[in-house]
């Protein structure tokens, strides 16, 4: 089972990047970016008509249009699996035209592990800098001597030292170094070798690298991902001041807030450009589908009108009518006018419903329990061999209606906190309490690991609680399933075959079925869309259970911890758990306080 899913996820991984799986079509290219390199010389916008993409069959761009300005800031959104990914992919590819002038790069795998320090891998995503140096210690070591020596050494040397300064190579290990520390890197761990590193902090060092490079166009592919809330905070200021071009996909909404100057809203295989952060996107959108869904009753009635009149020629009227004016509008808006800069569609298209995607979690009221549910008593807790990490002291409880958000810096102890408390590590000293009857729903960060391969997401959940009410057993799993936005072909799909996304909605609804009392979450936005994390807020906001979370999404902490009496805020470092002695948004403009001084620096 587990050499299925490695096999299916390599098979995955390598689709995502065989560039011959996509087919891309510009319907007008641009004189200009067909150009030849002089012409290309000083181009930084970047501008593409009509291009349509597929994917193995499947269309993810339809007539869509690409307008990006340098130096805005782009947050790419749109539901999962439609294409967001892929466009950062192709603009990387440049399988979509871009000038050739801007150097693009896409931040997307983490850093080879090697004997290198984390230092020295940001330092080395410079090449010309790295080259440089190296032909400076050179022409340096040349004696005069030397059959071999070169006479217009000095001449050279001066040359290179010129380019050095222009690159800031005197300050180029204290800038690596003050990047890696924001993105969460003590000194010494910025001399550790990066095969020492996990997987998320190699992908810190990939990000780190990006940031220090300083490409004319940088795309982020949820950035956020492998960060905890310090280096999330700490990362939309250095991005807020970024001076070139971003275009980032993200499902943070504070992130997005903080960093964007425009939205680009993947909907209906097209792009759409909305001025201002997320939120004013929200309120552009929403308006948008308003106007458009009146539009399409107004439509609808005329045409049922003509329909009942039997003329044909007046229900081509009708529809004649309706694109004129559709591409009447888009000639319009092609020129800049109004809040929402939309693309230019080069065949208009009669009015439709627009169908928004929406998705709605649920978890059922628990029973009471006398307090208390769960407590860690003076308990300390490490791992066998590891002298490195220690949890001391910890005395903590949660009972029904309970809120806490766990915060604290990756490899503090957040997780560990978390499988003490269900149970999954028990203290080497002191004491854990839990009442008889209590039931816990756990998402961790690895939940894959929780999942039956090759059954299918039904299979899987009635073989865990089979005894369901209703007509058929299926029909109930799969209602549940679809109220936790898995789309119903993908109930009856082997697991090993769904996204990350769709297997996150799986886990979220087994813990649904298991009715429980607490729930303790583990970064649990990370595979979910927008929609789904607002969805799971609204849940979690209902839940009349206790709810323990760890998670970098701000918003989702802040939604949580609304109510500042039931509400408590764990800080975890140094092997220490402190409970901080105000809100949750005290906490974070703190920690944004002392952000700011240190980007100021």
């Amino acid at each position: 089972m587990i050499a299925a899913y490695a096999a299916e996820v390599t098979k995955q991984e390598a689709m995502k990047d065989d560039r011959n799986a996509f087919s891309v079509v510009i319907g007008t290219k641009s004189s200009v970016l067909e150009g030849d390199v002089d012409a290309d010389a000083n181009l930084k916008d970047i501008s593409v008509d009509n291009f349509s993409v597929s994917a193995r069959g499947k269309e993810l761009f339809k007539s869509a249009s690409l307008r990006i300005a340098h130096g805005k800031h782009y947050g790419l959104v749109g539901p999962n699996g439609k294409g967001k990914s892929t466009l950062l992919k192709l603009l990387a590819w440049r399988q979509i035209p871009v000038p050739k002038n801007i150097d693009i790069l896409l931040v997307e795998q983490e850093v080879r592990g090697d004997n290198g320090s984390a230092l020295e891998a940001v330092v080395s995503a410079n090449e010309e800098l790295i080259q440089l140096r190296e032909e400076a210690n050179r022409l340096q070591n040349l004696t005069l001597d030397d059959d071999e020596a070169d006479p217009d050494a000095p001449e050279k040397l001066t040359e290179i030292y010129e380019k050095l300064q222009i690159l800031g190579s005197d300050a180029a290990e204290a800038q690596a170094s003050k990047i890696l520390a924001g993105l969460g890197f003590t000194k010494a761990m910025q001399t550790r070798p990066t095969k020492s590193f996990s997987g998320g902090w190699r992908m810190r060092i990939s990000l780190a690298r990006a940031l220090f490079i300083q490409p004319t166009l940088l795309l982020l592919d949820e950035p956020t991902n492998h960060l905890d809330l310090r280096a999330v905070l700490w990362l939309d200021e250095y991005l807020y001041r970024w001076k070139k071009t971003l275009i980032v996909v993200s499902h943070d909404r504070d992130f997005l807030n903080s960093v964007c100057t425009d939205i680009i809203h993947l909907h209906d295989e097209k792009l759409h450009y909305y001025r201002g952060n997320f939120d004013a996107f929200e309120q552009g959108y929403e308006q948008k589908r308003k106007e458009s869904n009146k539009k399409f009753e107004t439509y609808e009635k005329q045409l049922k009108a003509a329909k009942r009149s039997g003329s044909k020629a007046q229900q081509d009227k009708v529809k004649d009518r309706a694109k004129f004016q559709a591409n009447k509008e888009a000639r319009a808006k092609g020129k800049g006018k109004g809040n929402a800069a939309d693309d230019e569609e080069t065949v208009a298209e009669a009015p439709k419903r627009w169908r928004d995607y929406s998705v709605e979690f649920h978890f059922p009221e628990p029973t009471e329990l006398t307090p208390p549910l769960l407590q860690l008593i003076e308990v300390h807790f490490s791992y066998p061999g590891r002298d490195d990490f220690a949890l001391k002291g910890v005395d903590v409880g949660i009972d029904m209606g309970t809120r806490v958000a766990i915060v604290g810096p990756n490899g503090a102890g957040k997780s560990t906190l978390l499988n003490l408390l269900a149970g999954d590590l028990q203290p080497v000293q002191g004491e854990s309490r839990r009442s008889q009857k209590l039931r816990i729903g756990r998402y961790s960060q690895h939940f894959v690991d929780l999942l039956t391969m090759d059954e299918t997401p039904v299979q899987y959940l009635l073989r865990l609680y089979p005894d369901q009410e209703g007509p058929s057993k299926q029909e109930t799993v799969r209602a549940k399933l679809g109220k936790f936005g898995l789309p119903s072909h993908n109930h009856v799909t082997p697991i090993v075959k769904l996204s990350g996304g769709q297997k996150a909605r799986v886990v979220f609804t087994a813990i649904s079925m298991a009715k429980p009392h607490i729930l303790l979450l583990d970064e649990p936005t990370n595979h979910l869309d927008m929609q789904s994390i607002d969805a799971l807020a609204d849940a979690l906001d209902e839940f009349s259970g206790g709810v323990v979370l760890v998670s970098h999404d701000s918003r989702l902490i802040s939604r949580v911890c609304e109510d500042e009496e039931r509400s408590e805020i764990w800080v975890v470092d140094n092997g220490v758990v402190k409970r901080y002695p105000g809100s949750f948004e005290e906490y974070k403009a703190e920690l944004q306080r002392e952000i700011r001084a240190e980007v100021d620096e």
